[in-house]
């Protein structure tokens, strides 16, 4: 039998890019022979992280539809059109079995392209509100493959499987590699680590809220790992200056980073809850509140209801010091929120997506 070929788009943000990579992993896993390749947006990060992580990958001239007149909007058209030319150019040279869409405005025309030629295609939703591209593709993708309830609203259901949303596979083992982790950020063992995240592109108001705060986690004499984001680092890397503080743009590492960690703060987008569940730390989730339907905040409401995190609002930010310094003494509050995220997790979600996979693959 030939090796079958799988192409995956899916990009903009880590949000789409890693639940594309976990998939892709455990597919080569299944099918070592398996050729793959991968299309993205030109100049987003997937562009260089799919390459990372040893995938070949072809960029679209394609960028988002913003809801004013602007010069980029004014050039969508043309970088549709350009971009479905290209993605049937892709298609027609790798031939592919099944075409994955995990996100993000790439997907978009290769995926069109595809169902055009008749060839199977499945889209990975990660929120409990779709974006406007998988909106569009669910009408016509054969499965759609969710991880929270109630997208009937906005897919057909008789196509929607929950699933959960994929994680890296390496998050499934990190209690093996605590000590690994402090060696590799160079950690004092014997101090409590705080590990900062605010997606990866970086969050203003948890960077802002950081900053403020640098005298008083001096005080508590904790360490911190703070990935800013791309967007921040040139403002924040000043901080490196501090003997308690690393200020990273991006951590290709996670497993480590989140080994080393005792407490977390974190943004709360889909793909973060459920590696963080997976995780099974203690968690501060500060929402963004700049996101569709609020996703995030009912994302974040999801677990603190079930008493597996701490929820503090952007507009509640005045009493951090307070519940920070109340987790960090609280030994037993660290140890029951630990618990009640991780038995919250969908470890088996990448299976569950891949299963659907490979019905596609032999039907």
């Amino acid at each position: 039998m030939k090796p079958y070929n799988i192409l995956i788009s899916g990009g903009g943000t880590g949000g789409h890019i890693y639940p594309a990579l976990a998939i892709a992993n455990e597919i080569k896993l299944r099918y070592p022979d398996a050729n793959f390749l991968f299309v993205g947006a030109k100049d987003r990060m997937e562009m260089e992280k799919v390459p990372q992580a040893g995938y070949d990958i072809k960029g679209l001239w394609i960028s988002g539809f913003q809801r004013k007149l602007t010069l980029n909007n004014m050039s969508f058209p043309f970088k549709l059109t350009s971009s479905l030319l290209k993605a049937r150019n892709i298609i027609n040279n790798f031939k592919p079995d099944v075409v994955v869409g995990t996100g993000g405005f790439a997907s978009g025309p290769t995926l069109i392209m595809a169902q055009r030629k008749g060839i199977p295609t499945l889209i990975q939703e990660q929120n409990s509100f779709p974006g406007i591209t998988n909106k569009l593709l669910g009408k016509k993708v054969d499965k759609i493959c969710v991880a929270y309830d109630n997208l009937e609203r906005f897919f057909p259901v008789d196509k929607i499987i929950k699933t959960g949303n994929p994680v890296r596979q390496d998050l499934l083992y990190i209690h093996t590699k605590v000590d690994q982790g402090k060696s590799h950020f160079k950690l004092d063992h014997k101090k409590q680590t705080i590990l900062v995240l605010g997606g990866s592109l970086g969050a203003r108001r948890i960077n802002q809220l950081i900053e403020e705060n640098l005298d008083f986690f001096k005080t508590q004499g904790v360490q911190i790992i703070w990935q800013c984001g791309k967007l921040y680092f040139n403002e924040y890397k000043k901080h490196n200056d501090l003997d308690f503080v690393q200020v990273h743009e991006f951590i290709n590492t996670m497993d480590l980073a989140y080994a080393a960690t005792d407490i977390i703060i974190s943004r709360s987008g889909a793909s973060s809850v459920s590696e963080l569940c997976i995780v099974g730390k203690p968690v501060v989730f500060i929402p963004s509140p700049n996101v569709a339907e609020d996703h995030q905040t009912k994302n974040a409401k999801s677990i603190s209801d079930q008493h597996g995190a701490i929820l503090l609002k952007e507009t509640d930010l005045d009493t951090f010091a307070i519940v920070f310094e109340t987790l960090l003494k609280d030994k037993g509050k660290q140890t029951h929120l630990a618990e009640n995220i991780k038995e919250l997790a969908l470890p088996g979600a990448t299976n569950a997506i891949v299963n659907e996979i490979e019905k596609l693959l032999n039907s």
